[in-house]
């Protein structure tokens, strides 16, 4: 059944399992994305920024056939998807191998000039979307066998030094800004988590947080002392630690994060995922052990942690120093010879 509105629709198509249906049977491609979509948010459990980020995906992938924009809401129990098509071309392409092959070959071209890491998030959403075709009978062809991700250039993240650290938590007088820091770089948050943080999230008892991550995984984080006491002098004006009645905006947050670092006289500019970084360089050089370090920062796997643990050039330095074999400390002086 499909429901339409103006320039947006919704659909609650039953699946069909047979792959030859014919021209008037098979269902329009822009349904099964919603579809898609659906089947992500609510089966796959997809947080809320991931459904909202393939949504994005899937609608410029669409593009060519009139798709203009879908609509994300975050709901309970469920999540709603809308599409937003263009006035002058009603969305009436049925889903065929042919014109999603020709979507991929307008989509690598329209992508082309994005960084490796922007078009291989892309491809991977529009590659889940194609299997998921292939596997409720759809289409017969695996045509995400056809889409090939090009190789990232490893980059150092941004981090800061613990000075840095230490100067831009000192800058801050007691308050939410300084509140978001701590939970970021004292607790290694996401930003999102840092924002939908709410007062029954907190466990006295341990010290500690319970944070919902990407995928709706919970975790318990533990926070330094100095970070607790901060949080619990923080008034209690709503449900959220930062935002009162309601989240803190992702984008308010950036904002505060990078007029800290403007006013501790940082060289650099500041944002979240930098003090998220720092939290675990920092306890990586201090001797921390990885698989810890995955439980704090609510990686799935070892791999994901690994990525954020590369190590400061001092520590290496340091490390060079004491253990090679021709370190000062290491080679005799020639009076020792004598």
């Amino acid at each position: 059944m499909q429901v339409f509105f103006a320039r947006r629709y919704v659909v609650n198509l039953p699946l069909k399992e047979s792959p030859t249906l014919s021209p008037q049977e098979r269902p329009k491609l822009a349904s099964l994305a919603l579809k898609y979509l659906k089947f992500l948010s609510e089966q796959r459990t997809a947080s809320h920024h991931t459904s909202k980020s393939y949504a994005s995906d899937v609608a410029q992938f669409l593009a060519p056939i009139g798709v203009q924009k879908i609509l994300y809401t975050s709901l309970t129990p469920v999540s709603s998807f809308q599409v937003i098509a263009k006035e002058s071309q009603a969305i009436s392409d049925t889903c065929s191998e042919n014109l999603l092959l020709r979507l991929i070959t307008e989509a690598q071209a329209r992508w082309s000039s994005l960084s490796p890491a922007s078009r291989n998030r892309k491809w991977a959403c529009i590659r889940g979307f194609l299997k998921w075709l292939k596997d409720q009978k759809f289409i017969t062809e695996n045509l995400d066998l056809r889409i090939y991700s090009a190789k990232v250039p490893l980059k150092l993240a941004h981090f800061i030094s613990v000075d840095e650290a230490i100067a831009l938590v000192n800058s801050l007088p007691s308050s939410r800004e300084k509140a978001l820091v701590l939970l970021l770089y004292g607790g290694g948050l996401r930003v999102s988590e840092a924002c939908g943080l709410l007062w029954r999230d907190l466990v006295a008892e341990s010290r500690s947080l319970r944070v919902r991550g990407k995928g709706g995984r919970e975790r318990l984080v533990t926070l330094p002392d100095s970070c607790w006491k901060q949080i619990q002098r923080l008034p209690r004006t709503g449900d959220f630690v930062l935002g009162g009645d309601s989240a803190l905006s992702t984008r308010k947050a950036y904002d505060w994060v990078r007029e800290a670092g403007a006013r501790a006289g940082l060289l650099r500019p500041l944002h979240p995922h930098a003090l998220r970084h720092s939290f675990a360089t920092h306890l990586l050089t201090s001797g921390a052990d990885l698989r810890v370090l995955q439980e704090l920062l609510g990686h799935q796997s070892l791999s994901a942690t690994q990525k954020y643990t590369h190590l400061s050039i001092d520590h290496l330095a340091r490390s060079l120093e004491k253990h090679h074999p021709l370190s000062a400390s290491k080679l005799k002086k020639p009076e020792d010879l004598k």
